[in-house]
């Protein structure tokens, strides 16, 4: 599993079509993480102040219809993530069926990512 993370709202905006997000056309790709721990250093890095809700996509490797490279970030890790960690980069929009769960960012008082949790109503994709 591959992680991506993205607002609700975003997620939602068009659910009969494979998800691409602006990074896509911005730099070519869709940042994707290996694993929670990292995701949650990529969130309190780039995320703090996105909308809420904020989702973490769990993805199927196998089922991305997309070309997948493991990549090192440009142009150093976020803090909390070791130098030398690969990144999973998906080159092309993510198919929802590649989605195995959904989880939601949960948050801390001075509003730090501190783990992911099942949503409310359960781990359906929308």
């Amino acid at each position: 599993m591959i992680y991506h993370v993205v607002p609700l709202a975003e997620w939602d905006a068009d659910p009969d079509r494979p998800y691409a997000p602006a990074s896509l056309a911005e730099d070519g790709f869709v940042h994707c993480s290996a694993d929670e721990r990292t995701t949650l250093a990529v969130v309190n890095a780039f995320y703090r102040s996105a909308p809420r809700p904020l989702l973490a996509l769990l993805l199927d490797e196998e089922r991305l219809t997309a070309r997948l490279e493991w990549e090192a970030p440009v142009p150093v890790p976020p803090p909390g993530v070791a130098e030398g960690t690969s990144f999973p980069h998906v080159f092309g929009p993510l198919d929802r069926d590649a989605v195995e769960r959904v989880l939601e960012v949960r948050w801390d008082e001075e509003g730090r990512a501190t783990g992911l949790e099942e949503r409310a109503g359960g781990t359906a994709m929308s």
